[in-house]
C-alpha cells in the first residue's frame, strides 16, 4: 500500500478518500452547472420575453431544452453503462457550454429556442450520467448516500444563488448575463472531470451495439406534437389542425411502443416501464417534474408581471423554492437509513408539496414577503424529498447492470413531468389570460385596445406600460384601472395552472401507496419488496 494512503474497500468505494474526494467535486460542478441554468434562467425569463417579443413561445423556451434533455437522458444512461460515463460527461459539458453563450447572444426568441434545445442536450447527457456516476464510484449503497452531499450541496449552492444572481443580472446588468455565467463553470467542470474521473465500464458488448436512433426521432415528433396540441387546443378547440395533432401523436407513441421492444438498448425501456415495481415509481417522478417545473417558470411571472415586483425581488421570493429541494434531498440523505420503510418519505414530500402549491393560488400578492418565501419553501422541501426518494428507491429495486437505465429514465420522466408542466400551464395561462382581458376591455368599452393587451409580456415591460397608459388617458379611458385589470386577469390565470400543480402532487401521494416497502440499512442495504404498503 503507498504510504499515507489508508486502506480502503473497492466493494464499499472504487477510490481512496482523496480521490474520491476530487472525483465528486467534479461531479459536484456538473450538477451546479446544470441546477444553475434552470434556476437562474426562470428568473430571468419574464423580462426575455419583454424585450425578445415572444411571448408565445414563453414555453417553448423552458421545453425546448427539456424535450432534448428527454430524448438524451435515456440514449446517454444506456450508453454510459456500456462504454462508461466520462467521455459523454465530457462531450456534455463542451455541448453545454457553447450552447449558452449562443443563448446569451439571441436576438430572436425563435433563434433562443433553437440554442436551448442544443443547451438540453448537453443538460439531458449530463443529467443522464451524474447520478448514475455516484452509485458507480460507490457500490455500497449507505456509504453511496453520504458522499451524494457533493451533488445536493452542488445544487443547493445553485438553487441559493441562481434565483437572486438571474434577477440582478437581469435588473442591473442584462439578461444576457444569465448565460454567459455558464462559461466558467464548464471549464471547471470540464478540467476537473477529465483530471480525476476514473473510465469505468460494467458491462461488455456481446454483439455489434445498435443505437436506437428511430426511436429518438420517434420520442422527438411524439412529444413535439403532443407540445402543440396542447398549446393550440385551448385556442382552437377541436380544429383540423389539433385532431391532426393529436393523431401523430397516438400514431407515433404507438410505434414507439411496439418499436422499443424489438430494441436491445431502446431508448424507452418499455419492460421497465411495466415492471409493477418501479411503474408507481416512474408516475410519481412525472407528478413531481409537473408540479416543481410549473412553480419554478410561472411563479417568476406571476411576481413580476402580475404583482409588479422587480425581477431582484422575484428571485430572491423564489429563492426558497429551490433552496427547499436542496433541503429535502439532504434531510432525506440523512434519514433514509433511519426509517424502517423509506417510502414513508414520498407520503410527507407530495403532501407538503400540495398544501405549499394550494396556499400560492390561495394568496392574494398583498402579503408580507416572509410569507410567500415560506410556502415556496415548503413547497420545494416536498419535491426535494420526493425527488431523493425516488432516485434511492430505484436504485435499489433494480439490478446494478441496470442502474443507469433505471436512473436515467427516472430523470427523463421527471423532465417529461416538467415538460409537460410548464405547455399545459402556459397554454391555459394564455388562453384564461386573453378572455380576462377581453372581458375587462369589454366592461371598459375598450375592446378596440385588446391588441395592446394582448401579450402578458406588457406587464413586465414597466416603460411600455407607462407608454400605453398615457395613450388610453389621452382616449379619455381609465389607464390605471385597465392596467390593474390586466394584471388581475394574468393572476387569475396563474392560479388556475397553479391548481393543475396542486391536482398533480395529490396523485402522487395517493400513487405512493403503490410503491413496495423500501428498506436502506446496514453496510448493504436490506431491500425488501413485498405485498405490504408503506
Amino acid at each position: 500500500m503507498t504510504p499515507g494512503i489508508a486502506a480502503y474497500d473497492q466493494s464499499r468505494q472504487l477510490l481512496p478518500f482523496r480521490g474520491s474526494l476530487m472525483a465528486m467535486l467534479g461531479v459536484a460542478f456538473v450538477a451546479m452547472l446544470v441546477a444553475l441554468d434552470q434556476t437562474i434562467v426562470s428568473t430571468a425569463l419574464p423580462r426575455i420575453v419583454a424585450d425578445l417579443k415572444g411571448f408565445d413561445l414563453y414555453a417553448w423556451v423552458a421545453t425546448s431544452y427539456m424535450l432534448m434533455s428527454v430524448i438524451t437522458i435515456p440514449i446517454f444512461g444506456r450508453l454510459g453503462d456500456l462504454f462508461g460515463r466520462k467521455p459523454f460527461l465530457l462531450a456534455a459539458i463542451v455541448v453545454f457550454t457553447v450552447a449558452s453563450v449562443l443563448c446569451g447572444m439571441a436576438t430572436n426568441m425563435l433563434f433562443l429556442v433553437i440554442a436551448r434545445g442544443l443547451q438540453g442536450i448537453g443538460g439531458g447527457i449530463l443529467i443522464g450520467t451524474v447520478f448514475a456516476t455516484v452509485a458507480d464510484l460507490f457500490p455500497d449503497p449507505k456509504l453511496r448516500l453520504r458522499w451524494l452531499v457533493f451533488v445536493t450541496s452542488a445544487f443547493g449552492l445553485a438553487n441559493i444563488v441562481g434565483p437572486t444572481l438571474g434577477g440582478a443580472l437581469t435588473q442591473y446588468g442584462g439578461w444576457r448575463l444569465v448565460f454567459f455565467v455558464n462559461v466558467p463553470i464548464g471549464l471547471v467542470s470540464l478540467l476537473f472531470v477529465h483530471r480525476f474521473l476514473p473510465h469505468l465500464r460494467h458491462l461488455r458488448l456481446a454483439g455489434p451495439l445498435r443505437l436506437d436512433w428511430l426511436g429518438a426521432f420517434v420520442v422527438a415528433v411524439t412529444f413535439g406534437a403532443l407540445q402543440l396540441m396542447i398549446e393550440l387546443l385551448p385556442k382552437e378547440g377541436m380544429s383540423t389542425m389539433t385532431i391532426t395533432l393529436g393523431s401523430i401523436t397516438a400514431v407515433c407513441a404507438l410505434t414507439l411502443w411496439f418499436w422499443e421492444k424489438r430494441m436491445g438498448y431502446p431508448i424507452v425501456p418499455v419492460d421497465m416501464l411495466l415492471d409493477r415495481k418501479l411503474a408507481a415509481l416512474f408516475a410519481m417522478s412525472v407528478l413531481g417534474g409537473f408540479a416543481l417545473f410549473s412553480l419554478v417558470f410561472y411563479v417568476p411571472l406571476l411576481f413580476q408581471g402580475g404583482y409588479a415586483m422587480s425581477p431582484h425581488a422575484s428571485g430572491m421570493l423564489i429563492t426558497p423554492l429551490l433552496l427547499g429541494t436542496t433541503v429535502g434531498s439532504v434531510l432525506n440523505n440523512r434519514i433514509v437509513t433511519r426509517l424502517r420503510r423509506a417510502n414513508a418519505i414520498m407520503y410527507i414530500g407530495f403532501a407538503l408539496s400540495a398544501i405549499a402549491c394550494l396556499s400560492v393560488v390561495a394568496l392574494k400578492g398583498t402579503e408580507p414577503h416572509i410569507v410567500w418565501m415560506a410556502c415556496m419553501g415548503v413547497s420545494g422541501l416536498g419535491l426535494g424529498l420526493v425527488g431523493t426518494s425516488l432516485t434511492i428507491c430505484s436504485q435499489q429495486i433494480v439490478a446494478r447492470d441496470h442502474l443507469g437505465a433505471a436512473t436515467a429514465l427516472l430523470q427523463s420522466l421527471r423532465t417529461f413531468g416538467g415538460m409537460l408542466g410548464t405547455v399545459m400551464t402556459g397554454a391555459l395561462l394564455g388562453h384564461l389570460y386573453a378572455r380576462g382581458v377581453h372581458r375587462s376591455l369589454d366592461s371598459y368599452q375598450a375592446t378596440e385596445w385588446f391588441k395592446s393587451f394582448a401579450s402578458p409580456e406588457l406587464l413586465v415591460d414597466r416603460a411600455e406600460q407607462a407608454a400605453l397608459i398615457n395613450r388610453l388617458v389621452n382616449a379619455g379611458h381609465a389607464g390605471d384601472a385597465m392596467m390593474s385589470a390586466a394584471r388581475g386577469a394574468l393572476v387569475e390565470s396563474i392560479h388556475v395552472g397553479l391548481a393543475v400543480a396542486t391536482l398533480a402532487a395529490l396523485v402522487g401521494l395517493c400513487l405512493a401507496w403503490f410503491v413496495p416497502p423500501v428498506r436502506v440499512s446496514g453496510p448493504e442495504a436490506d431491500v425488501r419488496i413485498g405485498e405490504g404498503r408503506a
